[in-house]
């Protein structure tokens, strides 16, 4: 199991984002994809933080397939910075 911390930039409100965030909730179950944690930062309201857990493979694949969805919740999807943790 991976444990994947993503970072980035959102171009609408954070509201706005985590409204389709949460409704994709489903076609992240259905691929695999445990979410842990999302949130804004304090200091930067278009900055966002999402914490998942997934086999590897998983969270790439749900991308891929997903880019549109991502792309119009205003997730820049240039600006993601992502670390993966694994456990040993």
């Amino acid at each position: 199991m991976e444990t994947h911390v993503l970072t980035f930039t959102i171009t609408k409100s954070f509201a706005e984002w985590v409204a389709t965030y949460d409704a994709s909730l489903p076609l992240q179950k259905i691929a695999g994809i445990t979410s842990l944690y999302r949130g804004v930062s304090k200091d930067d309201p278009s900055k966002v933080c999402a914490v998942m857990q997934a086999a590897p493979g998983v969270m790439e694949q749900f991308i891929t397939d997903n880019t549109d969805m991502i792309a119009a919740s205003g997730h820049v999807i240039e600006s993601t910075v992502s670390q993966v943790f694994v456990a040993s």
